[in-house]
């Protein structure tokens, strides 16, 4: 599979008055064309500004990113200038944000801000923009969509202007979409048939897809690939079911453990990760989660892991702790 998208090394800080935050901490991904990658990790491990730094969306200041490439097309989106990566913005990669009541402006009729991608684009002309836009509202299955363009956010429920948020993200056909934990707000039903959408239209249009949440049981049935981020960093990669079947970072293993499962034979408790995330206001020399891992030795906090391969293909893990050697993943 050919990477799409290559990104190296990225790190992002902000400057605070208590000092500065260490928000993601050379983060690197490939994403290949077609493929869905699930990013995974609590509040505060840094997958969102991760995915906005990308797309050169943190606010300056108190946001720099420090170091790294985003390679899109054989080109690094850092050293774009500002149009150039308006014209990537949108029509080759766009963004699905977690609460649709931010993303849409309350006074826009629905049909103006689904279709001006469009025309910000130089895509279609006013007509066809619109035209276009009642198509994509149709296709995430939006009753009467094109008589309901000139509805307003507020006369649609939180599940349809979720949809209408993936109408504008999906507007210019992008090769990418970046999906930011955004099924969040809604509930379970509406949660199982936003991802239903998702993937229907990921199968039907070829799109690569990064998916963000703090919920492993979403991008189970979702993901070809998974990653786990902790303290801005990425702790744990590997193909969905292999990850599943066999987590070996103790953060991975915490969150498998503290889900619900529906094939238990024997009764069991869930399990908590004690402790609380990491206030990254220093750039750690030792392993972020050192301090809550109940498998911890001294190198774990003298020297920071390196993400390396745990013998099977795709999967690799940054920690100085052999889990499955100590018996740390119940059977």
């Amino acid at each position: 599979m050919a990477d799409l998208l290559n990104v190296h090394g990225l790190r992002t800080q902000f400057r605070t008055r208590e000092g500065i935050v260490h928000a993601v901490n050379g983060v690197s991904i490939q994403l290949g064309k077609g493929e869905t990658l699930g990013i995974v990790g609590e509040s505060g491990c840094g997958k969102s500004v991760f995915v906005m730094s990308m797309l050169r969306l943190i606010p300056t200041p108190p946001g720099k990113i420090v170091a790294g490439r985003v390679i899109y097309q054989g080109n690094d989106m850092l050293k774009m200038t500002n149009e150039e990566i308006r014209q990537v913005r949108g029509s080759k990669i766009s963004m699905v944000f977690q609460d649709p009541m931010t993303s849409l402006n309350p006074i826009m009729k629905i049909g103006r801000q689904v279709a001006e991608p469009l025309e910000i684009h130089n895509i279609y002309s006013r007509k066809k923009a619109y035209d276009k836009a009642a198509e994509i509202l149709d296709l995430v299955k939006i009753p009467n969509a094109k008589g309901r363009l000139n509805d307003y956010p507020h006369q649609f429920s939180g599940g349809m202007r979720q949809r209408v948020v993936i109408a504008m993200g999906l507007v210019c056909n992008p090769q990418i979409l970046i999906a930011d934990e955004p099924t969040t707000a809604l509930d379970v039903t509406i949660q199982a048939q936003i991802i239903e959408l998702i993937k229907k239209i990921r199968d039907e249009l070829g799109m690569a897809i990064i998916w963000i949440t703090h919920d492993l049981g979403i991008v189970a049935g979702l993901a070809d690939r998974v990653m786990v981020m902790y303290g801005g960093l990425i702790i744990e990669e590997a193909p969905t079911k292999m990850l599943y079947d066999n987590p070996c970072h103790p953060y991975t293993i915490g969150l498998l453990e503290s889900l619900p499962r529906t094939n238990e034979i024997r009764k069991r408790r869930l399990t908590s990760i004690e402790g609380i995330p990491p206030v990254l206001m220093e750039n750690p020399s030792y392993c972020p989660f050192a301090p809550r891992c109940k498998y911890v030795i001294p190198r774990c906090r003298q020297e920071q892991p390196k993400l390396s391969s745990t013998g099977e293909e795709g999967h690799n893990v940054a920690c100085w702790v052999d889990i499955k050697a100590v018996g740390g993943l119940h059977e």
